[in-house]
């Protein structure tokens, strides 16, 4: 059965703590970045083409998140950014990353003409790669792309 993706209409609705503690613990600080800003209202994934998502495991636990913005790096609305990406290590190599990033994917595809991201971790260079995007970074804030026809 493939995970059943979730779209997040209220991040205070769900409990991503462990996916928080988990990514603090490998050195990454963007989900707690993510709670924060959704909390003080800076990015509340409610612009148009916007969306935040999630897939639970059986037990109806979150294991991975994930959702695209308007790039704050690029003047241009139809430029998409895909932000606060985590997939808990549990559930990596199973499918589940690969499944919310297409539909991440499909959902931007109808509002964005690209969908960028940056990443420093070779794991997800390799992640990225597999899935579509082209190694570019051209510019300092992205470094991988996703051009919709």
């Amino acid at each position: 059965m493939e995970p059943k993706v979730e779209r997040v209409n209220d991040l205070n609705s769900i409990d991503i703590s462990h996916l928080v503690q988990e990514s603090e613990s490998e050195g990454y600080r963007f989900l707690s970045r993510l709670v924060g800003d959704y909390e003080d209202g800076t990015n509340k994934f409610d612009k148009p083409g916007e969306a935040l998502f999630s897939i639970c495991d059986k037990a109806g636990n979150v294991v991975a998140i994930g959702g695209v913005n308007q790039s704050p790096f690029s003047e241009d609305a139809q430029t998409a950014r895909l932000q606060r990406f985590y997939v808990l290590d549990d559930a990596r190599r199973m499918g589940v990353g690969s499944r919310l990033l297409k539909e991440i994917v499909n959902h931007s595809r109808g509002s964005f003409n690209e969908l960028n991201v940056r990443t420093e971790s070779s794991k997800a260079d390799a992640f990225y790669r597999a899935n579509g995007f082209e190694f570019d970074d051209s510019a300092s804030e992205t470094t991988h792309l996703l051009k919709f026809d």
